[in-house]
C-alpha cells in the first residue's frame, strides 16, 4: 500500500513540476522586456512562424470548410474545423496577405498579418452571405491554355471607397502583382510541342526523337520536374531513446533501445492527402513497422480514408518465457482499414467501414472490426445527435503492432509477451458496443457531451507484469489471458472547452454497472493475479481528462492526460488479498515538445521531445471498459529525443 501511494506521489509530482515549469517558463518570457528578447531574435531569425485564427460569419457563427490561405515569402492553404478554427505552420518570417474562401459566400478581402520567427500571429476573418457566387475569371493564352486569374475583390467593396487611395492601391490583386515573383502564369507550362506549331525535333542520345514518341518523352520529363518541384512535401523524423522508471533506471541500459521513426506525406490535388510511416528499433527485441494512408479533406459530400501497416518482431536470446507461442523466432501482424464519411444531407452523416487484422500467432484466420456511426443535427450544427454499432476484436499483444493514435509516440514492437496457459494458447477478445448521445455546443470553443452505452464482451483479456515465479530478467515481457464475458451498461457526461486559444481541455465523468460470467477455464489467471478475475456485480467510478497547451512565448507545448478509478486491477495473488488497496487508483500521460529555433533551417523545424506514462493502450471509444483496468502494474515508460519536422 505504501508503495502504491508512493508511486502516486512521485507520478504527482513528476505532473505537477513538469505543468509548473512551462508554466514559469511562459511567464518568465512575459515579464522579460525587448532588450532580454533582442538577442533571441537574432538567433531565430529563420526559424519559422505561423498564423492561426477563425472564419466566421456576419453573425459570429464558426463555418466549417472554409479554405485560408496566406500569401506572401510562401504559400500556406488550411481548412477550418468544425469551431471555425485554422492554422498555417511552418511560415517563413515577413508579411502574408490572409484571405479566406467558402462556397455560397462573398470572399473576404485579404489582411495583412506579420509574421515573426517562432511564434504565432492571429487573424479573424468574417464572411458575408451572397445570393450567388461569381464565376472565377479566365485568360487565355496563345496555346489555347486557360489559366484562372486572381480574383479582384471588388464584391465585398464598400459602396463609396476606392481600391486605390492616394495613388496607392491596397486591394488583393495589387498584393499579388506586387509580391508575385514571376509571371501571373509562372504555373502555366507549355511543351514546346504545344507553343509552337511547327517543333523542331527532339534529340537523344539515340538521335532524334520526332513525332508521338518525342511528345511523350518530353511530357513525362515535365511531368516529373513539375511533380518533384511543385507537390509540397511534409514529413517528420524522430530519433528517440525508450526507457522504464521501474528497473535499473540509472544504469547504462536504462535507455539502450534506440528508435528512429520517419513519416512522408503530401497532397493530392485539392481533395485529399496521403502519407507513409515506418519505425525500427535495435535492441534485444529487433523490430519494426511500416504503414500507408490516403484521406480525403472536408468538406466533401464522401470522405474516405484507407490504409494499411505492418509490424514484425523477433527474438532470438532464448528467454524460455518470451518464445513460448512464438513461431520461428517471432512474430508479425498486418492490419488494413478503409472508411467513409458520408454526407447524405447538410443534417445527416454516416460513418461507416471496418479493419481487417491478421496475426501470425492466433489461430484466426482473421479479426474483423466493422463500425457504423450516425450523426444528426437536427436543429443546426451546434446541437447533434451521435450514434455508434460496432464490433471490435482486440487480439493478445495488438498494442505492440498496431500504429498509434493522433497524440501517440510512434514506438515499434518492443515488448514481448505469453500466454497464462503454460500451453501458450492465445485468444483473441470481442467486443460488440452500442452507443448513443448528443453533443452542444455552448459557446465558441466549448462542448457538452453526454452518452449511454451497452457491451457484451467475450473473453475479456487482462495483462500482468511482472508475475513471480516466471523471471525474464531485463526483457520487457508480459503475460495475457481470458478472463470470461462481461456485460457493462453505463453512461458518461464530459466538458471539452478551448482558453485564450492557448490551452484545450475536457474532462469526462463515466458510470458503469458490469456483471461478470467468470471463464471456468481459468485457473492459471487466478493462481497468477485474483483480481484479474471479478466475478459478480461490480460499480464503475471513471474520470477521465486531458490538458493540451501552448505557449508561443517559450514554443513549448504540453499534454496532459489523467485518469482515475476504482476499478484498476492490483497485484493480488492466492496468498494475499485485496482489502489493502487503495479505494482509487490513476494513470497518466505526460507529453512535453521544445522547439528548437536556433537549429531550424529553411522551413525545417527542430523539436526536443520528451514522455513519461504508465497508460498501457491507446484508448478507443468502443473499447471494452476494462481493457485498461486488468492491467497490473504497467511499467512507467520513458521516451526522449529529437523531431525534425519538414
Amino acid at each position: 500500500m505504501r508503495s502504491t501511494f508512493s508511486s502516486m506521489a512521485s507520478a504527482s509530482a513528476a505532473i505537477g513540476s513538469l505543468v509548473l515549469l512551462c508554466t514559469a517558463a511562459g511567464a518568465s518570457a512575459q515579464i522579460s522586456g525587448p532588450a532580454a528578447q533582442q538577442p533571441v531574435t537574432r538567433v531565430a531569425s529563420l526559424a519559422a512562424g505561423a498564423i492561426q485564427g477563425t472564419v466566421q460569419d456576419e453573425k459570429g457563427a464558426p463555418l466549417v470548410g472554409a479554405m485560408v490561405s496566406a500569401l506572401g515569402a510562401t504559400s500556406a492553404f488550411a481548412v477550418t474545423d468544425r469551431s471555425g478554427r485554422f492554422e498555417l505552420r511552418t511560415l517563413s518570417p515577413g508579411p502574408y496577405l490572409v484571405s479566406a474562401r467558402l462556397s455560397g459566400f462573398i470572399a473576404s478581402r485579404g489582411q495583412v498579418v506579420e509574421v515573426r520567427p517562432s511564434s504565432r500571429a492571429s487573424s479573424s476573418i468574417a464572411l458575408r452571405h451572397a445570393a450567388g457566387s461569381a464565376e472565377t475569371p479566365y485568360a487565355v493564352v496563345p496555346a489555347g491554355l486557360s489559366v484562372p486569374l486572381p480574383p479582384v475583390p471588388s464584391s465585398d467593396q464598400p459602396e463609396g471607397e476606392s481600391a486605390s487611395s492616394g495613388g496607392d492601391d491596397h486591394s488583393e490583386l495589387a498584393w499579388r502583382l506586387r509580391h508575385a515573383r514571376r509571371g501571373i502564369l509562372k504555373d502555366a507550362t507549355l511543351p514546346e510541342v504545344v507553343a509552337d506549331e511547327s517543333p523542331s525535333p527532339n534529340t537523344s542520345v539515340f538521335g532524334p526523337m520526332t513525332g508521338f514518341v518525342g511528345h511523350v518523352a518530353e511530357s513525362s520529363a515535365h511531368s516529373v520536374s513539375n511533380f518533384l518541384t511543385a507537390v509540397p512535401f511534409s514529413g517528420q523524423l524522430n530519433l528517440l531513446t525508450a526507457g522504464s522508471l521501474d528497473t535499473h533506471f540509472f544504469t547504462t541500459d536504462s535507455f539502450s533501445r534506440g528508435i528512429a521513426y520517419v513519416a512522408v506525406g503530401a497532397p493530392v490535388g485539392d481533395s485529399a492527402d496521403w502519407s507513409a510511416r515506418g519505425a525500427v528499433t535495435q535492441g534485444d527485441i529487433p523490430s519494426w513497422i511500416v504503414a500507408g494512408s490516403y484521406a480525403t479533406r472536408a468538406p466533401a459530400r464522401h470522405r474516405y480514408e484507407v490504409g494499411l501497416s505492418y509490424a514484425a518482431q523477433r527474438y532470438d536470446l532464448g528467454n524460455p518465457v518470451a518464445v513460448i507461442g512464438v513461431t520461428d523466432g517471432g512474430r508479425s501482424a498486418g492490419v488494413m482499414y478503409g472508411y467513409d464519411t458520408f454526407a447524405v444531407s447538410p443534417a445527416l452523416t454516416v460513418t461507416y467501414g471496418a479493419r481487417y487484422a491478421r496475426y501470425d500467432y492466433l489461430t484466426d484466420n482473421g479479426l474483423l472490426s466493422p463500425r457504423l456511426g450516425v450523426t444528426i443535427a437536427p436543429v443546426g450544427e451546434h446541437f447533434r445527435i451521435n450514434g455508434l454499432v460496432s464490433r471490435r476484436t482486440l487480439a493478445p499483444g495488438e498494442e505492440e503492432f498496431l500504429p498509434p493514435g493522433d497524440n501517440g509516440i510512434w514506438l515499434p514492437p518492443e515488448r514481448t509477451f505469453s500466454s497464462f496457459d503454460p500451453n501458450g494458447l492465445l485468444q483473441a477478445e470481442r467486443t460488440n458496443h452500442l452507443e448513443a448521445g448528443f453533443e452542444r455546443d455552448l459557446s465558441a470553443g466549448s462542448t457538452m457531451v453526454f452518452r449511454v452505452f451497452r457491451q457484451h464482451v467475450a473473453d475479456q483479456l487482462a495483462t500482468v507484469f511482472g508475475v513471480p515465479g516466471r523471471p525474464t530478467g531485463d526483457l520487457p515481457h508480459y503475460l495475457v489471458g481470458n478472463t470470461g464475458d462481461v456485460d457493462a451498461t453505463g453512461w458518461s457526461a464530459g466538458f471539452r472547452a478551448t482558453i485564450a486559444d492557448r490551452v484545450h481541455g475536457s474532462v469526462e465523468y463515466t458510470q458503469t454497472a458490469a456483471d461478470w460470467n467468470a471463464n471456468v477455464d481459468s485457473p492459471y489467471v487466478v493462481m497468477i493475479n485474483s483480481s484479474a478475475v471479478r466475478p459478480g456485480f461490480e460499480r464503475i467510478h471513471d474520470v477521465s481528462t486531458a490538458i493540451e497547451t501552448d505557449v508561443p512565448e517559450t514554443a513549448t507545448r504540453v499534454m496532459v492526460l489523467y485518469r482515475i478509478s476504482n476499478a484498476f486491477a492490483h497485484p493480488v495473488g492466492l496468498t494475499t488479498t485485496a482489502v489493502d488497496r487503495p479505494m482509487f487508483d490513476a494513470r497518466f500521460d505526460v507529453q512535453v515538445r521544445q522547439a528548437l529555433p536556433f537549429m531550424n533551417f529553411s522551413t525545417a523545424r527542430w523539436e526536443a521531445l520528451f514522455a513519461i506514462r504508465d497508460f498501457f493502450r491507446e484508448a478507443a471509444v468502443d473499447q471494452s471498459v476494462y481493457d485498461e483496468l486488468l492491467v497490473v502494474r504497467p511499467p512507467t515508460r520513458v521516451v526522449g529525443g529529437l523531431t525534425l519536422k519538414f
